[in-house]
């Protein structure tokens, strides 16, 4: 029997934890979802503080992976030591809190998550993602390989999909907000996306009030980014994986309104 994991795009500000907490539990019973990995860097719109982390989790979440905004919130450093399902990207530098990669046991087996960041535009003082996740990958051992690539270029996270195909069972890329349209199973069994979305308003800019977005392209005086109002959406993708090959059988990207 496959089992079914659920990556959820980047979850941005009020409207995107309302979304979760109404609606992410419902959804897993109803299509027997195995697994939720959550992309929380955004849920304080920029940066997660621990409050926010332990609401997505009791949402319903398994994982959640971060990005460039970790640091935003500094009351979270502690938090990522002392919390196993919570990962920043494995890149960062080995002194900083928390771990890039961990393995969580389910009653379907083990289970390894890797959280990379990419370097194109983003301007991080990052090891290269490519060195180091052909590394782990030399060292991980479970069967079911999932891999969370924040990253700007979408060129940057297709070559991370081909470079793990065949040896991690999905490869998801966050960041961008806007979901793609490429949901696949690539040649040699890994299911990949190049962007999962976001989980926040409908109406706005990447999760960003309208107005304020236009306002900054208009050359307005930076400010704190405030999340738009109104509906939310929940965006990511489903991945059927056999779990005794570690393959991906299907990737299909869901909204839900």
């Amino acid at each position: 029997m496959s089992v079914r994991i659920l990556a959820v795009g980047d979850v941005c500000g009020e409207p995107g934890l309302e979304f979760l907490d109404k609606r992410l539990r419902d959804y897993r019973k109803e299509n027997a979802i195995d697994f939720v990995v959550v992309n929380g860097e955004n849920a304080n719109v920029v940066g997660i503080t621990p409050r926010q982390a332990d609401r997505i989790l009791h949402a319903g979440a398994d994982v959640i992976t971060l990005g460039n905004h970790t640091w935003t919130r500094t009351e979270l450093q502690p938090y990522l030591d002392e919390r196993r399902r919570i990962l920043r990207p494995a890149n960062f530098a080995p002194q900083c809190p928390g771990k890039g990669i961990n393995v969580y046991h389910t009653d379907f087996g083990d289970i390894c998550v890797l959280n990379l960041m990419g370097r194109f535009t983003l301007d991080t003082n990052t090891d290269n993602p490519f060195v180091i996740a052909d590394g782990y990958m030399e060292e991980i051992r479970e069967k079911i390989i999932l891999v969370d690539f924040h990253a700007e270029g979408t060129s940057e996270k297709r070559a991370m999909g081909f470079l793990l195909d065949g040896r991690a069972s999905a490869v998801w890329g966050t960041h961008t907000h806007v979901q793609t349209s490429d949901a696949c199973v690539l040649p040699k069994g890994t299911g990949y996306i190049t962007d999962l979305g976001m989980t926040g308003a409908v109406h706005s800019v990447l999760g960003i009030d309208p107005e304020q977005s236009i306002g900054k392209f208009f050359g307005d005086p930076p400010q704190r980014y405030n999340a738009a109002k109104g509906p939310a959406k929940l965006e990511g993708c489903v991945f059927m994986i056999n779990p005794e090959t570690g393959r991906c059988e299907s990737a299909e990207g869901v909204r839900l309104l």
